[in-house]
């Protein structure tokens, strides 16, 4: 039985990395954070007391800035595959806490290089890279597009992605970047801006919410399905030699298209007026079946200053060529259908009654190991007026 270790393994990506590779007959360590609190939801439907002879899912305390116990981590499970997702994943935030961002996001993959390195074992390792890392450099993006982050986490992501080639080359580890651009799901954070947009939606329509606010509207980026990216991420894992390959869908779109879609999946028209910072979006028509939640000229979309980055990254755009033509792997799931899937499931969280279109296509696109799951609702009583 194969044996991988995820780091971030309670984050979106992780939480489908482990039942992906439960599905494949793993056994699956996970890394997590001591903290007051738990923050296990994405995966505790998945866990079963280490005591029961069937368990083949192990969670251990530790943390990214411990040198010490990431190599004792690395050293006591001695695993086949690592895959490191962990870090301070929010570009927004990264300003307010950059030396944290680096600590954590930077450092921390040399901590589990270098754990690799003295406990002599012989693993392959996966970095999370992100398309991040190009920040001003034009579309479309791919593996030999020059980096130019415009953000302390795309900085700290540049020296993680340079860390990983340097070990490979200097160590002869198996290690390889995955250049992933922006994917989403029902587990994607709420403080992330698709998941705000379509969390938005349900709770408008459930009256528990009455607009959304926004930064940059016209930011295009390359929106993807993350089940089907951490199954990208362990065929890097299954090839023949170490390579470091760009990840996405291949088209672009703005988080105003993002917003239009996800309005409209649920029959709201939604049209825009003013300019800049007061800028609005109101509601042009709507169904029947919601017009005793909004009318038409109620305003649902507004803009908040704060939420503008310091320095923004306008247009991500994958150049996929790479992974397709040596790995064989394409998207199946397209920028509506995603959009479909978000809301669909933020409904239902709400026990709306969803469109459905979102539900469907999860179940006929290849996603047998997971059912999205979360094993409990999160608080959605305080409304965001």
């Amino acid at each position: 039985m194969k044996r991988a270790l995820i780091t971030g393994i309670t984050g979106q990506d992780g939480s489908y990395l482990a039942e992906f590779l439960l599905s494949k007959g793993y056994e699956v360590h996970g890394i997590i954070r001591r903290s007051s609190t738990f923050n296990t939801h994405r995966i505790d439907h998945i866990y079963v007391d280490p005591h029961n002879p069937e368990a083949r899912l192990f969670l251990h305390y530790g943390d990214l800035s411990d040198q010490g116990q990431i190599t004792s981590i690395v050293y006591n499970i001695q695993p086949d595959e690592i895959y490191h997702l962990g870090a301070q994943s929010h570009v927004r935030v990264s300003f307010d806490i950059p030396e944290y961002t680096g600590d954590i996001t930077g450092l921390g993959t040399t901590r589990i290089l270098e754990a690799i390195r003295r406990s002599g074992i012989k693993t392959r390792f996966y970095q999370a890279s992100s398309s991040e890392m190009f920040g001003a450099s034009p579309p479309p993006q791919n593996e030999k597009t020059p980096f130019c982050p415009r953000s302390p986490y795309a900085a700290a992501k540049v020296y993680a992605y340079w860390m990983t080639v340097n070990y490979r080359e200097a160590y002869n580890l198996f290690a390889c970047n995955g250049i992933l651009f922006n994917h989403e799901s029902p587990r994607r954070g709420e403080t992330f801006v698709t998941r705000k947009i379509t969390r938005a939606v349900a709770h408008i329509l459930a009256g528990k919410q009455r607009k959304l606010y926004l930064g940059n509207l016209n930011a295009k980026r390359d929106w993807g399905f993350a089940p089907e990216y951490v199954e990208m991420m362990w065929l890097m894992l299954q090839a023949e030699k170490p390579d470091d390959y760009v990840i996405g869908t291949g088209e672009s779109h703005s988080v105003r298209e993002f917003v239009e879609k996800a309005f409209e999946y649920v029959g709201i028209e939604i049209e825009w007026k003013g300019e800049g910072v007061k800028e609005k979006g109101i509601v042009k028509s709507i169904e029947n079946s919601w017009d005793h939640v909004v009318k038409p000229g109620d305003t649902l979309i507004e803009i908040d200053p704060k939420y503008f980055r310091p320095t923004e990254v306008e247009h991500l755009q994958a150049d996929i060529t790479k992974a397709q033509k040596e790995l064989g792997w394409s998207p199946r799931i397209t920028f509506e259908e995603l959009v479909m899937i978000m809301v669909d499931y933020d409904m239902k969280l709400l026990n709306l009654e969803a469109p459905g279109k979102g539900f469907e296509i999860c179940l006929h696109r290849g996603f047998g190991y997971t059912n999205h799951d979360l094993s409990y609702i999160p608080n959605t009583e305080k409304a965001q007026n």
